[in-house]
Protein backbone atom coordinates (compact mmCIF):
# COMPACT_ATOMS: atom_id res chain seq x y z
CA UNK A 1 0.00 0.00 0.00
CA UNK A 2 1.48 3.24 -0.98
CA UNK A 3 1.09 6.57 0.96
CA UNK A 4 -0.39 10.01 -0.21
CA UNK A 5 -0.22 13.85 0.33
CA UNK A 6 -3.82 14.77 -0.38
CA UNK A 7 -4.18 18.12 -1.44
CA UNK A 8 -6.99 20.68 -1.31
CA UNK A 9 -6.46 23.28 -4.31
CA UNK A 10 -7.54 26.65 -4.13
CA UNK A 11 -6.08 28.59 -1.19
CA UNK A 12 -3.29 25.72 -0.63
CA UNK A 13 -2.14 24.27 -3.41
CA UNK A 14 -2.60 27.55 -5.70
CA UNK A 15 -3.30 30.82 -4.94
CA UNK A 16 -7.37 30.98 -4.46
CA UNK A 17 -8.69 33.21 -6.96
CA UNK A 18 -12.79 31.97 -7.03
CA UNK A 19 -13.78 30.10 -9.42
CA UNK A 20 -11.22 30.77 -11.72
CA UNK A 21 -10.84 28.01 -15.07
CA UNK A 22 -8.36 29.86 -16.70
CA UNK A 23 -4.62 27.77 -17.18
CA UNK A 24 -2.70 31.53 -17.35
CA UNK A 25 -4.03 32.92 -13.91
CA UNK A 26 -2.75 29.46 -12.40
CA UNK A 27 0.37 29.21 -10.70
CA UNK A 28 1.60 27.33 -7.18
CA UNK A 29 1.63 29.05 -3.96
CA UNK A 30 4.68 30.44 -2.34
CA UNK A 31 6.66 27.98 -0.26
CA UNK A 32 5.21 25.01 -1.86
CA UNK A 33 8.07 23.30 -4.51
CA UNK A 34 10.37 22.70 -1.47
CA UNK A 35 7.94 20.81 0.54
CA UNK A 36 5.99 19.04 -2.48
CA UNK A 37 9.51 17.70 -4.00
CA UNK A 38 10.81 16.26 -0.08
CA UNK A 39 7.09 14.68 0.47
CA UNK A 40 7.34 13.26 -3.26
CA UNK A 41 11.00 11.85 -2.67
CA UNK A 42 9.81 10.34 0.38
CA UNK A 43 7.59 8.22 -1.44
CA UNK A 44 4.48 10.18 -1.07
CA UNK A 45 1.62 10.36 -3.75
CA UNK A 46 0.58 14.03 -4.63
CA UNK A 47 -3.07 13.92 -5.01
CA UNK A 48 -5.28 17.23 -5.54
CA UNK A 49 -9.03 16.62 -3.78
CA UNK A 50 -11.09 19.64 -4.56
CA UNK A 51 -14.63 21.41 -3.95
CA UNK A 52 -15.98 22.49 -7.46
CA UNK A 53 -19.48 24.33 -6.80
CA UNK A 54 -18.93 26.55 -9.38
CA UNK A 55 -19.70 23.91 -11.88
CA UNK A 56 -22.94 23.14 -10.09
CA UNK A 57 -23.50 27.23 -9.83
CA UNK A 58 -23.58 27.29 -13.69
CA UNK A 59 -20.00 29.72 -13.49
CA UNK A 60 -18.27 27.50 -15.70
CA UNK A 61 -18.42 23.67 -17.23
CA UNK A 62 -16.95 20.56 -15.75
CA UNK A 63 -14.97 19.88 -19.05
CA UNK A 64 -13.09 23.34 -18.69
CA UNK A 65 -11.31 21.68 -15.51
CA UNK A 66 -9.28 19.42 -17.60
CA UNK A 67 -7.45 22.74 -18.78
CA UNK A 68 -6.93 23.50 -15.22
CA UNK A 69 -5.63 19.83 -14.46
CA UNK A 70 -3.30 19.97 -17.33
CA UNK A 71 -2.10 23.12 -16.50
CA UNK A 72 -1.32 22.04 -12.78
CA UNK A 73 0.55 18.84 -14.22
CA UNK A 74 2.35 21.57 -16.43
CA UNK A 75 3.65 23.58 -13.35
CA UNK A 76 4.42 20.54 -11.41
CA UNK A 77 6.65 19.24 -14.42
CA UNK A 78 8.23 21.95 -14.90
CA UNK A 79 9.35 21.92 -11.06
CA UNK A 80 10.53 18.29 -11.24
CA UNK A 81 7.12 17.23 -9.54
CA UNK A 82 4.53 14.28 -10.78
CA UNK A 83 1.01 14.79 -9.90
CA UNK A 84 -0.59 11.67 -9.06
CA UNK A 85 -4.44 12.36 -9.32
CA UNK A 86 -6.65 15.12 -9.58
CA UNK A 87 -10.43 14.41 -7.95
CA UNK A 88 -13.00 17.13 -7.81
CA UNK A 89 -16.15 17.39 -6.72
CA UNK A 90 -18.33 19.33 -8.94
CA UNK A 91 -21.62 18.97 -6.82
CA UNK A 92 -23.38 22.37 -4.43
CA UNK A 93 -26.94 21.33 -2.83
CA UNK A 94 -27.81 25.01 -3.80
CA UNK A 95 -26.22 24.98 -7.19
CA UNK A 96 -28.56 26.39 -10.30
CA UNK A 97 -27.74 22.82 -12.83
CA UNK A 98 -29.98 20.03 -11.99
CA UNK A 99 -27.49 17.72 -12.82
CA UNK A 100 -25.36 18.96 -9.80
CA UNK A 101 -27.31 20.35 -7.61
CA UNK A 102 -27.39 17.60 -5.09
CA UNK A 103 -25.79 16.60 -1.34
CA UNK A 104 -23.37 14.14 -1.91
CA UNK A 105 -20.73 12.03 -0.04
CA UNK A 106 -17.91 13.67 -2.28
CA UNK A 107 -18.05 17.46 -1.40
CA UNK A 108 -15.40 18.33 1.69
CA UNK A 109 -16.12 18.31 4.32
CA UNK A 110 -17.54 14.55 2.85
CA UNK A 111 -14.41 12.21 2.32
CA UNK A 112 -15.78 10.69 -0.71
CA UNK A 113 -12.96 12.07 -2.92
CA UNK A 114 -10.13 11.40 -0.37
CA UNK A 115 -12.00 7.53 -0.38
CA UNK A 116 -12.36 7.07 -4.13
CA UNK A 117 -8.45 7.91 -4.31
CA UNK A 118 -7.22 5.54 -2.11
CA UNK A 119 -8.92 2.68 -3.54
CA UNK A 120 -8.07 3.96 -6.98
CA UNK A 121 -4.59 4.63 -6.04
CA UNK A 122 -4.11 1.86 -3.54
CA UNK A 123 -3.25 4.25 -0.48
CA UNK A 124 -3.15 3.34 3.18
CA UNK A 125 -4.98 6.25 4.66
CA UNK A 126 -3.22 5.68 8.09
CA UNK A 127 0.10 6.67 6.67
CA UNK A 128 -1.26 9.60 4.40
CA UNK A 129 -2.38 13.09 5.26
CA UNK A 130 -4.70 15.89 3.74
CA UNK A 131 -3.52 19.25 4.12
CA UNK A 132 -6.00 21.98 3.69
CA UNK A 133 -6.54 25.56 4.07
CA UNK A 134 -10.11 25.46 6.11
CA UNK A 135 -11.16 23.35 8.20
CA UNK A 136 -13.67 21.59 5.38
CA UNK A 137 -10.54 19.87 4.27
CA UNK A 138 -9.70 18.89 7.65
CA UNK A 139 -13.08 17.24 8.51
CA UNK A 140 -12.78 15.42 4.98
CA UNK A 141 -9.57 13.88 5.78
CA UNK A 142 -10.14 13.17 9.32
CA UNK A 143 -13.15 11.24 8.81
CA UNK A 144 -11.25 9.26 5.71
CA UNK A 145 -8.65 8.02 8.56
CA UNK A 146 -5.47 10.25 6.87
CA UNK A 147 -3.79 12.78 9.27
CA UNK A 148 -4.80 16.40 8.57
CA UNK A 149 -2.67 19.48 8.51
CA UNK A 150 -4.61 22.67 8.39
CA UNK A 151 -2.59 25.45 6.24
CA UNK A 152 -3.68 28.61 8.34
CA UNK A 153 -3.12 30.88 5.45
CA UNK A 154 -6.35 33.28 6.62
CA UNK A 155 -8.53 31.62 4.55
CA UNK A 156 -10.67 29.94 7.44
CA UNK A 157 -12.96 32.21 8.62
CA UNK A 158 -15.76 30.61 10.20
CA UNK A 159 -13.86 28.37 12.79
CA UNK A 160 -17.04 25.85 13.18
CA UNK A 161 -15.93 23.18 15.27
CA UNK A 162 -16.98 19.69 15.79
CA UNK A 163 -14.75 16.52 16.64
CA UNK A 164 -13.55 15.78 13.04
CA UNK A 165 -12.29 19.69 12.16
CA UNK A 166 -9.31 19.70 14.36
CA UNK A 167 -6.41 19.18 12.84
CA UNK A 168 -2.67 17.05 13.75
CA UNK A 169 -1.32 20.14 12.76
CA UNK A 170 -1.32 23.60 11.95
CA UNK A 171 1.49 25.29 9.26
CA UNK A 172 1.78 28.11 7.99
CA UNK A 173 2.35 26.99 4.25
CA UNK A 174 2.91 23.91 2.10
CA UNK A 175 6.60 24.04 3.29
CA UNK A 176 5.83 23.80 7.00
CA UNK A 177 3.57 21.09 6.52
CA UNK A 178 6.17 19.04 4.77
CA UNK A 179 9.14 19.50 7.35
CA UNK A 180 6.74 18.53 10.06
CA UNK A 181 5.18 15.57 7.96
CA UNK A 182 8.96 14.84 7.35
CA UNK A 183 9.94 14.71 11.33
CA UNK A 184 7.10 12.37 11.70
CA UNK A 185 7.84 10.23 9.36
CA UNK A 186 11.56 9.75 10.86
CA UNK A 187 9.88 9.50 13.96
CA UNK A 188 7.82 6.65 13.59
CA UNK A 189 10.95 5.00 11.71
Amino acid sequence: MKKAIFLDKDGTLIPDIPYNVKPELITLSCDSVEGLKQLQASGFRLIIISNQAGVARGLFKEKELEAVKMRIKELFRKEGLELDGFYYCPHHPQGVEPKFTISCDCRKPQPGMILQAALEHSVDLKKSWMLGDILNDVEAGNRAGCKTVLVDNGNETEWIRNPYRFPHYTASSINDAAAHIMSSEAERL
